[in-house]
This record gives structure tokens, C-alpha cells and sequence, in this order.
């Protein structure tokens, strides 16, 4: 079962934490958001593989935009 993990809140993509193809286990932090000067970690809910990641560094993702998915 794969899961999408998308933006909650409209920031900047501050950092980059996991590649394609790793390993991630549930809470695990795939990427670091900025926005109103503060740091908000974008974790998954679900052990697996990090299947598809849809940000880069710098990237502005609005709420609801695909993050990454975790088959």
C-alpha cells in the first residue's frame, strides 16, 4: 500500500533528507519545510521505500502538493 505524503502548509523546501529508492521506517523525517521562519519536519506514517520524491531544495510547495510517495 503506498502512501502520498503532501504538504500541509505553504513553505519553502529548506532540506532534502532521503533519496529515491531508500528505506524509510514510520516517523522517519523526509524533508524540511520553512515557512514563517520556522522548521517543520515532513515525516512518513509508513515503513518502506521512498519510491517517488516530487521536491528538490528550494522548491515552494503549496498546501496539498505531493511531497513524496512510500510504497
Amino acid at each position: 500500500m503506498a502512501e502520498e505524503i503532501r504538504a500541509e502548509i505553504v513553505g519553502n523546501v529548506l532540506q532534502v533528507l532521503a533519496t529515491e529508492g531508500q528505506a524509510v521506517d514510520d516517523g522517519d523525517t523526509l524533508v524540511l519545510l520553512e515557512s514563517m521562519k520556522m522548521e517543520i519536519p515532513v515525516l512518513t506514517e509508513i515503513a518502506g521505500t521512498l519510491s517517488r520524491l516530487a521536491v528538490a531544495e528550494g522548491d515552494v510547495v503549496q498546501e496539498g502538493d505531493l511531497i513524496a510517495i512510500v510504497e
